[in-house]
């Protein structure tokens, strides 16, 4: 699935990923391939993304959450996430 990882300055992040762990208001949740449409808000935490790596360009933004797992995080105050049909933007501050 295609996520895009957005803030008003800069692109944190796009490409391919197995799935995404986000930090909800009642909670993390985790969009995996073929998830139902969902509109949501986000607070503070970490995205999460499950991804084999992250491209060269966007790894100064991560941070890897250890070195068995190919989860790589990067943390944000708050934000909205859109997915819809295997492709998400996640707009973050």
């Amino acid at each position: 699935m295609n996520i895009k990882i957005l803030t008003p300055e800069y692109v944190v992040f796009e490409g391919e990923v197995d799935s995404v762990l986000l930090p909800g208001k009642n909670g993390e949740f985790h969009i995996m391939q073929n998830h139902a449409g969902i509109v949501s808000s986000l607070v503070g935490g970490k995205v999460k993304l499950y991804a084999k790596s992250v491209d060269e360009a966007y790894t100064k933004y991560f941070t890897k959450e250890n070195e068995k797992d190919s989860v790589f995080s990067y943390p944000i105050k708050s934000g909205v996430v859109e997915f819809n049909h295997n492709k998400g933007i996640i707009l973050c501050e």
